[in-house]
């Protein structure tokens, strides 16, 4: 069963809205490092990482329950959201995906039925992979359909008070259309609660940036801001509470609030200096440093090759205390054709 886990930035902060018990959050201000957002996630599902994560913030939980989805929502342009829950600062707001998470799903359970669904309404970038994915084929995702969505009668306009927001402005219609993405995809997935029931884990990663479209129009101290960033809030925490809901509460919901990302200083490349460079870091020759798997592989060899040798050993001396008058049946049926001739 998954839970669904909801991680909430306040002033780049990580706040977990819903969580299963059997997820172990404890409560304090350590930092997460940005880059490491994707590992909490992965260790929330019960997947390996490359690099071991020694943060305080996330405890050994039940080996044997495993959430059943996880939710990350990344709110851009806002650097505090009063989200209930717990919250830790954030270290370097590098960008970041979940790829890795994304394929490692992929893999592992391709031949079920896992959700996995990525999304940028603004930027008009959406990523659906995996059988279950046909549900979510109607979702509107390019602005056109956005907007269109927004003025159909069973839309949050209808329902939502906007406040000092406009449904003539188009900064506002933005921001609105991500919050219906939310909707939408909640009462997608309550239309088709079989996938919220199988073994599979799902993961939805949406991106809204809307709000941050919306202070750079008004003005982080305009009203429109602050009504938009209340009407944010609500929205996400009746987002996870669906969510975790539909998921029986095994789901984990995240929500990352960033003011702005850091970009990298700089990217690695590769050159025809690289090697003379490694050499004199490495003057010793020395072996590279063992992979995470090493453990795993090196256990699987060590016992299989215990294993062998003993049932060497064991044949061995059977074969050689044998009687071959009464433990062969080989020699047994020789001498009584002997005899017969």
């Amino acid at each position: 069963s998954f839970s669904c886990l909801f991680l909430g930035v306040c002033g780049d902060e990580l706040s977990i809205l819903r969580s299963p018990q059997w997820v172990a959050f404890r409560d304090g201000r350590w930092p997460i490092p940005g880059e490491r957002i994707p590992d909490v996630a992965a260790l929330t599902m019960g997947f390996s990482v490359a690099e071991d994560l020694p943060w305080p913030g996330l405890a050994v939980g039940d080996l044997f329950h495993r959430p059943r989805a996880t939710v990350l929502v990344t709110v851009k342009g806002v650097d505090k959201l009063p989200v209930k829950g717990f919250s830790y600062p954030i270290e370097n707001a590098v960008p970041f995906s979940l790829d890795s998470v994304a394929n490692a799903i992929h893999t592992l359970f391709s031949e079920e039925t896992p959700v996995v669904l990525q999304l940028a309404p603004s930027e008009e970038r959406v990523y659906i992979v995996g059988k279950a994915n046909a549900v979510f084929e109607d979702l509107s995702v390019t602005l056109r359909q956005l907007r269109s969505r927004l003025f159909q009668d069973n839309s949050i306009l209808s329902s939502l008070p906007l406040n000092s927001l406009s449904r003539n402005n188009e900064v506002d219609l933005l921001f609105l259309s991500e919050l219906q993405v939310l909707r939408d995809i909640a009462s997608l997935l309550s239309r088709h609660k079989h996938l919220a029931k199988d073994h599979s884990p799902d993961l939805y990663s949406l991106e809204l940036s809307g709000l941050e479209e919306v202070g750079k129009r008004y003005g982080e101290d305009s009203q429109q801001f602050k009504d938009a960033s209340q009407i944010l809030v609500d929205s996400l925490q009746k987002f996870a509470d669906e969510m975790f809901n539909l998921y029986g509460g095994n789901a984990v919901v995240e929500v990352v609030a960033v003011k702005e990302f850091n970009s990298p200083l700089s990217r690695k490349t590769r050159s025809i200096l690289q090697t003379s460079q490694s050499e004199k870091e490495n003057p010793y020759n020395l072996a590279y440093p063992y992979n995470y798997n090493y453990s795993v592989i090196f256990n699987i060899i060590l016992w299989m090759m215990i294993g062998l040798a003993l049932a060497v050993i064991v044949i061995s001396y059977n074969l050689w205390n044998m009687d071959p008058g009464y433990d062969s049946i080989i020699y047994r049926m020789t001498n009584q054709k002997i005899r017969m001739d």
